[in-house]
């Protein structure tokens, strides 16, 4: 065999081993998104504390910034209470282990007792800790 066809197999099988694994964290993302909103919807609280980083920093649209803590206390115990939350034009680009995922938030929810219908930007930034992807960052942005 020669040194060109035994190049073109190794990148051949590199690239295919390296697509499979991104689509396999693709997908690991996309799910960790919709289990961190249903844990928000449904007041998880357990969920929350294993799916956000110690250091979180979680922006709001409002230029609020919440830390873990006040993050958690804010979804368990504020005045706003998550119906549904919908990830729309959904986005994930993975870079090594750190994963960027951007889309349109909308939600239904209850605010201090009045029906809200939320429609924002959001960017939420994963870092994948000992095979865990953890919430690091979320900006969320009017349009």
């Amino acid at each position: 065999m020669s040194k060109q066809v035994l190049a073109l197999l190794l990148f051949t099988s590199f690239t295919l081993v390296s697509f499979g694994q991104s689509k396999s964290d693709e997908t690991t993302i996309k799910n960790t998104v919709d289990v961190l909103y249903d844990a928000m919807v449904n007041k998880k609280n357990d969920i929350l504390e294993k799916l956000t980083s110690e250091k979180l920093s979680y922006g709001h649209s409002s230029g609020t910034i919440e830390d873990k803590r006040t993050y958690i206390d804010a979804v368990m115990n504020g005045p706003f209470d998550f119906i549904s939350i919908t990830p729309k034009d959904q986005t994930i680009s993975i870079s090594d282990k750190t994963a960027v995922v951007r889309h349109i938030f909308e939600a239904e929810g209850i605010n201090a007792g009045e029906p809200v219908d939320v429609r924002i930007g959001a960017m939420l930034i994963f870092l994948k800790q000992h095979d865990n992807w953890k919430l690091i960052a979320r900006q969320a942005y009017k349009l």
